[in-house]
């Protein structure tokens, strides 16, 4: 869940990494360090709790730090609290070994122990600690160079990092290796570059390699070597990144994530129009034949966070329209749970960045059970990209807010085509029928910027709740799991509690949570759930309740019974998660606005949850 960056060329290294860790604070802010080694001389350490601003001030943006080797790293903490000493780089005792690591080593008190046996003293609480002390001890133990030491560590480490180490003996090179943990490398003329995420690099290039799990490499200036687990020398091809450098910043805008927010309808319109071709769906990038989809018998969902949320979505639309058993599973549960999968069943892994631990796990267990795997990825040559065996690219571009908004959007309409085809190919949709939802799903961009014309109205609205206590978001089928991702946007932003509920079931307890003030939020989409889902509004509303209304223009009864109404753009109801989304998305970002909080980096969240 940390960021790590490295740099080695003939520019000074540390303003590089600094940047870089910039680009990536998203992945963790508790504290933050770099180790900067010019030529023969000892590498200089300096570490900072808090955000990287303090690094960054503590280094007079990195002009104190001399040389043009260098590794930093941005920290979400998982072993130790905060601190200077827990900060990342780390050292081995005599300086020999130094590094940076964003992953999680499970069996390190295994390992501790071991190496305290061998001599070795340890003043951090941190795994990272432990595996730079590791490496050092095969390197002098045996008598070995860095790929060998490295190897030996890899062999004994269960977990998974994304590992960068300078060695004393070896200057102005820096040493990687990673096992499910994301990193590429970057190389342009004489410099060459490493980041756990494309937008630390893209100012500086857009030629990179993926190195694969159990892969070590070597990088010097200009240059980059890499190795499998023998120590054999491997060939990779370098791929150019297509993103520009500018949709990694503001671009004017307060936050990322009104930024991003506002990027919705061409994320969108990119990610349909990379499949729908002369009024067809063209799958063949996936590798989905329609014979593939007759095939598939039952479908599983697994994802976490937001993209579990687009899981609940695909589940009713798939099923409504393709006539196909669907199942939304958490994927930290999946594995767990033993699930019962036949060999005509397709595993969707939704996953923003392609690197969420839990998710690629459930992933991994889907194909050792032989399972059809299909990744739903916004990122190209991720992890999950990497081993599914089919994958649907989104094009939402960088997404660097911690509350997924665009990717989460693209997501949606991913699903939404999905199930189109599978129904067309399946039989279950006349021609007629599907050129007028197609027809309606290239209007979606559309009708969201239409959506983010009442942005107005949700600040004045979201500034009157800043002071809310709970907020309980309501409505039945779609518009339940609409609801879900509406209170995760609440929640993790402005820090109020949040709760979504399947509206049936508020008599079943819930209820007896509302009072008198209590915000509710009921989402009105679906014509054939209307009146049931204000029915339980009103229940709501006698126990004292203020109600907000997300519906359809010209539901307009909805006023009769509601304190304030947002409307969005009548569409196809299956696709109305699109729209709804919006002024849910906004509500959340205008109270953590009004409360002062940080927007784009909330407490204790990281973007990409890359260890369990």
């Amino acid at each position: 869940m940390c960021g790590i960056v490295g740099f080695t060329g003939t520019h000074q290294a540390a303003p590089i990494l600094l940047d870089g860790l910039a680009k990536l604070e998203y992945r963790g802010y508790d504290s933050a360090g770099l180790a900067v080694r010019e030529g023969n001389k000892e590498a200089v350490i300096v570490k900072a709790t808090g955000r990287l601003r303090v690094l960054a001030e503590k280094t007079n943006g990195g002009q104190a730090l001399e040389g043009t080797c260098g590794i930093g790293h941005t920290r979400w903490a998982t072993h130790g609290e905060p601190s200077e000493t827990n900060a990342h780089p780390h050292r081995s005792d005599d300086g020999n070994v130094i590094g940076v690591h964003n992953g999680i080593i499970e069996n390190y008190q295994e390992l501790r122990d071991k190496l305290t046996r061998k001599g070795y003293t340890f003043y951090s609480q941190t795994d990272t600690e432990v595996a730079v002390k590791l490496v050092d001890y095969y390197y002098k133990k045996y008598n070995i160079g860095p790929v060998d030491a490295i190897a030996k560590a890899m062999v004994r480490i269960r977990g998974s990092y994304a590992l960068a180490l300078l060695f004393k003996d070896y200057p102005e090179q820096i040493w990687v290796a990673r096992k499910d943990s994301p990193m590429i490398i970057g190389v342009q003329d004489e410099e060459t570059y490493m980041a756990s995420d494309v937008p630390a690099i893209l100012k500086y290039t857009r030629w990179v390699y993926y190195i694969g799990n159990h892969e070590m490499a070597c990088l010097e200036k200009g240059k980059v070597t890499f190795y499998n687990l023998d120590g054999d020398v491997i060939e990779k091809q370098l791929t150019q990144i297509d993103w520009d450098a500018e949709a990694a910043e503001k671009g004017g805008f307060e936050h990322f994530m009104m930024k991003e927010i506002h990027e919705q309808p061409k994320a969108v319109s990119d990610t349909i129009n990379s499949v729908v071709k002369e009024d067809k769906i063209d799958l063949s990038e996936t590798g989905l034949t329609d014979e593939i989809i007759r095939s598939i018998q039952q479908i599983t969902v697994v994802a976490c966070g937001s993209a579990y949320h687009v899981g609940a979505v695909a589940q009713y639309v798939l099923e409504d329209l393709a006539g196909i058993p669907v199942r939304t599973e958490l994927a930290s549960e999946f594995r767990y749970r033993k699930p019962l999968l036949t060999k005509d069943t397709l595993v969707i892994v939704v996953s923003q960045s392609g690197e969420t631990a839990d998710s690629l796990a459930a992933l991994r267990e889907a194909k050792a059970r032989g399972i059809r795997t299909l990744a739903i990825v916004n990122v190209m040559g991720s992890s999950i990209a990497r081993e599914a065996d089919h994958v649907f690219y989104t094009l939402a571009g960088p997404e660097i807010a911690v509350a997924t908004t665009k990717a989460y959007s693209t997501q949606l309409v991913a699903s939404y085509l999905l199930a189109m085809q599978f129904a067309k190919a399946r039989g279950k949709l006349r021609d007629e029928i599907f050129a007028g939802m197609l027809a309606e799903i290239k209007m979606l961009p559309q009708k969201i910027a239409r959506c983010l014309e009442d942005k107005e109205r949700l600040q004045w609205f979201a500034a009157k709740q800043a002071n809310a206590k709970d907020v309980f978001f309501i409505g039945r089928g779609i518009d339940y799991a609409i609801s879900l991702e509406g209170s995760l946007k609440m929640k993790e932003i402005s820090y109020i509690h949040s709760e979504a509920y399947a509206a049936g079931e508020l008599k079943h307890g819930t209820i007896s949570l509302v009072e008198q003030g209590t915000l509710v939020i009921g989402v009105l989409t679906q014509p054939e759930l209307f009146e049931k889902t204000i029915s339980n509004m009103v229940e709501c509303k006698s126990r004292g309740a203020y109600l907000m209304g997300l519906t359809s223009y010209g539901n307009y009864s909805v006023e009769d019974t509601v304190d304030f109404t947002v409307y969005i753009p009548k569409t196809d109801p299956h696709f109305a998660a699109s729209l709804a989304v919006v002024p849910l998305q906004l509500l959340g970002y205008y109270v953590s606005v009004a409360k002062g909080l940080d927007v784009d980096k909330p407490r204790n969240l990281a973007k990409s949850v890359t260890v369990e």
